[in-house]
């Protein structure tokens, strides 16, 4: 009788999402995948200088090539380097990742960003180095 509950439970373990540790290079990966697209990190620099609904882009807050601190247009708050080489704690948390992402994304779009637009931003982000 026990049996019965374990697998509803075990599926609904396996679908809360979790907080784990990632590489900047994983998580592409799973962008690319799901968007079935290999990131293309010119489109990536393109969206992340283009001006949203909202008026600002990515780098209203980042920087044009955010390799420094930014700071948030509204608030004014600093913001860290979002380049992997320059912040190693960036795109390292999966959850971290898409909570920025799905805020950001709906500041800058007013919508959520797709998985193929997060591959090329964040393959664009690779590519900067110190």
């Amino acid at each position: 009788m026990k049996r019965v509950f374990l697998l509803p439970a075990l599926l609904l373990a396996a679908a809360l999402p979790t907080a784990r540790a990632a590489t900047p290079a994983e998580l592409l990966a799973g962008y690319g995948a799901t968007a079935q697209a290999a990131a293309d990190p010119d489109r990536g620099r393109a969206f992340f200088a283009t001006r949203g609904t909202r008026d600002w882009s990515c780098a209203s807050c980042h920087g044009s090539t955010p390799v420094q601190t930014g700071k948030h247009a509204a608030t004014g708050k600093a913001i860290l380097p979002l380049a992997p080489a320059f912040n190693a704690e960036r795109f390292t948390d999966a959850a971290k990742t898409e909570k920025w992402f799905r805020r950001n994304c709906n500041d800058v779009l007013g919508r959520a960003c797709s998985a193929g637009e997060k591959a090329d931003v964040l393959a664009w982000l690779m590519t900067l180095r110190p």
